[in-house]
C-alpha cells in the first residue's frame, strides 16, 4: 500500500505550532503585526485538530495569512 507524503502530518503542542506560526508570519512584512491564538478543536474528517484565531489581520495581509495557516495546517496535527 502506497502513503501519500502528503497527509502524513508531525505532531505538534501548541507552544510549538505557536512558535511556528510566529515564525511564518515574521518573515512576511505583511503578516508581522498579525494577532492570534491557536486553538485545539475536535478532530475532523481531513485530521485537522487545531486552528488559527486571528484577532487583528491588516485588510492588504488577508491572503498572505489565509496562505501560511493553511500550509502549517496541512503539515502539523496537535500531539496528544
Amino acid at each position: 500500500m502506497e502513503r501519500d507524503i502528503a497527509s502524513v502530518r508531525t505532531p505538534a503542542t501548541i507552544q510549538e505550532l505557536q512558535a511556528r506560526v510566529t515564525a511564518a508570519f515574521g518573515r512576511h512584512p505583511l503578516c508581522r503585526e498579525v494577532q492570534f491564538d491557536i486553538v485545539s478543536t475536535p478532530k475532523t474528517h481531513r485530521g485537522a485538530n487545531w486552528t488559527v484565531s486571528m484577532n487583528a489581520i491588516p485588510p492588504n495581509a488577508i491572503w498572505e495569512v489565509s496562505e501560511l495557516v493553511a500550509d502549517i495546517q496541512d503539515a502539523y496535527i496537535l500531539a496528544a
